[in-house]
């Protein structure tokens, strides 16, 4: 069984531990729609990235005249 033969010291024990923590993220405002959306990606809520549109959004379908 492994056993070390020093013990770590707070002080190297916190440096190695010092790059864990989690880093929040930065939301970029969409220029088209005003959503925050994640840099250097499509923007979910009107599928336009870098002032064109690259993914066409579906319109809403009511599902209720489409049932009867």
């Amino acid at each position: 069984m492994a056993v070390p033969q020093n013990r770590i010291t707070r002080s190297r024990r916190n440096n190695r531990r010092s790059h864990d923590s989690l880093v929040a993220g930065n939301p970029a405002e969409c220029p088209n729609c005003g959503e925050l959306k994640r840099p250097h990606h499509v923007c979910a809520a009107c599928g336009h990235y870098d002032d064109r549109e690259v993914v066409a959004q579906a319109d809403e379908i009511d599902l209720d005249d489409d049932a009867a």
